[in-house]
């Protein structure tokens, strides 16, 4: 479905490489997911069972986090990681950048791309 959203689409070189790619990509945003999901349900066991959403609830967090998790993707790895260590867990920009082995500058970067990611997801594509 995403290969048909594309505006331009070339026929690849290695047909079956290429397959093998897409394949590849899916499994691998299954698993990602399926940890997420798996993550949530593992710290849900930590509340006391009074406190825990009702199922509708869950299930409406669950696809949230999913949600998220899809925006946060298109992030490089230490992108992402920069975002959520100052958005969850509150880190300021030199504690992030010693957490990652990069520079300030380049935590701002990484805030600025995540930020953007952001911005796309409520108002669509900046112009």
């Amino acid at each position: 479905m995403r290969l048909l959203g594309r505006d331009e689409l070339r026929e690849p070189r290695e047909p079956r490489a290429f397959l093998v790619a897409i394949a590849k990509g899916l499994l691998f945003d299954y698993f990602r997911r399926a940890a997420l999901e798996q993550a949530y349900l593992t710290e849900l066991m930590l509340i006391p069972e009074s406190e825990h959403p009702s199922p509708e609830e869950q299930q409406l967090i669950l696809e949230d986090l999913k949600a998220i998790d899809r925006l946060l993707g298109k992030l490089s790895s230490k992108a992402r990681a920069a975002f959520l260590y100052n958005r969850l867990d509150g880190l300021g920009h030199a504690d992030i950048a010693q957490r990652l082995g990069v520079s300030v500058p380049r935590v701002r970067q990484y805030l600025a791309q995540g930020i953007r990611q952001c911005y796309i997801a409520l108002y669509g594509e900046p112009l």
